[in-house]
Parts: structure tokens; sequence; C-alpha cells
């Protein structure tokens, strides 16, 4: 009786430490870091410095080119304690045809 005990103890535990790291081995391999068509680990390319540079340059000027459409459409930014702020600048949204997804 007390090796019976013993036994299933082992096999639970067993049975445990099994289910515990099946799923480990089913995972799959995927574009982001698992193998090429040789089998050779790849790794998902880093943006450069210069790439990184580049697309900041391109987001700020982006930005400017908004702000610039808002201005002409009569918003000022510049106003200080603008008590018609939320509404002037969503007047020159719609006017220009600005930011429309990001202010509903």
């Amino acid at each position: 009786m007390h090796n019976a005990r013993k036994l299933i103890v082992l096999l639970a535990a067993a049975s445990l430490g099994i289910g515990a790291a099946a799923p480990a081995f089913a995972q799959t391999s995927d574009a982001s870091g698992g193998t090429d068509a040789t089998g050779a680990a790849t790794t998902p390319a880093k943006p450069t410095k210069q790439q990184k540079k580049q697309a900041r340059k391109e987001a700020r000027a982006k930005k400017n080119a908004e702000l610039k459409k808002l201005e002409d459409a009569g918003y000022q930014p510049g106003r200080a304690n603008d008590p018609n702020y939320p509404q002037d600048l969503q007047n020159a949204q719609k006017k220009a045809g600005v930011g429309q997804g990001a202010s509903q």
C-alpha cells in the first residue's frame, strides 16, 4: 500500500512535468526569428542609425506640413490661454481636412 502511494505520486509528478514541457515543443517558428530555407537561423533586420534618422526627418516634415495647413486654415497655436482652444483647432482641422481620424 505504501509503495502504491509512492508510485501514484511519482506518476503524477511525471505527468505534470511532461505537461509543462509540452508547450515548449509545440512552438512554431515564424518570420521574425525562425529559420530560412537552408535551415539557418534568421533574425529580423534592425533599422540602421541612418534609417532611423531618415524616419524621424520624414515624421517631422509630415507634422510640420500638417501644422502649416492648420495655420493656413486659421489656427494660431501660439496664443496663450486661448479660451476657444479645442474648438478653434477642430474648426481648422475640418477646414483643412487634417487630423479627422484623431479628432473623432
